[in-house]
């Protein structure tokens, strides 16, 4: 599914979109601070990158925009990938969202409007999602939507280099949810 042919997708407070290259500004207000990355890959970014990255995710049919309806302002992205091979009808769930709109429901909110949605309209039979064991309220909204802990993946991943070098492994939990468990 294209980006510019998805449909958006309404809650009580919310509007689950496609990304727009406009999104750069308030991308940027979240992803260029540091507190976004500290269960995450990178690090913050420019404003130029911010733009670079709002243009790409407006091509893809991976990344969603939430929006608050109320103000029409994007404080989140979701990220839903269909995986290969595609006849498993599995994706893999992510999310971010800008700290400042954190503990008030929106990232529950949206993700479960996705979810239901990729069940729903997209067929899907199993989504899956990965999170690091510290970030309890990631793996605390897991839950809470329903999607079950099927395992800790010890030192399987790492997104930062000691001072020599080397690299920070960390552990990830995996959860999932079937579509006849939606």
């Amino acid at each position: 599914m294209h980006a510019e042919t998805r449909q958006p997708i309404h809650t009580a407070r919310l509007i689950v979109r496609a990304f727009r290259a406009t999104d750069a500004a308030d991308l940027y207000e979240y992803l260029a601070d540091p507190q976004t990355y500290i269960f995450e890959p990178g690090a913050p970014v420019t404003r130029d990158l911010a733009r670079v990255m709002a243009m790409d995710m407006a091509t893809s049919p991976d990344f969603w925009a939430v929006e608050v309806a109320a103000s029409g302002k994007q404080i989140g992205q979701l990220y839903l990938q269909h995986v290969t091979p595609l006849e498993l009808l599995a994706c893999e769930l992510g999310y971010i969202f800008n700290p400042a709109y954190q503990h008030r429901g929106y990232a529950t909110e949206a993700v479960v409007a996705l979810v239901e949605c990729a069940f729903a309209m997209r067929g899907m039979h199993r989504i899956y999602a990965h999170c690091n064991p510290a970030n309890t309220a990631s793996w605390r909204l897991l839950e809470r939507i329903g999607f079950r802990r099927e395992g800790l993946l010890r030192q399987n991943i790492f997104f930062r280099r000691d001072a020599a070098g080397a690299p920070l492994w960390t552990d990830t939990f995996i959860y999932a949810r079937l579509a006849e468990e939606a």
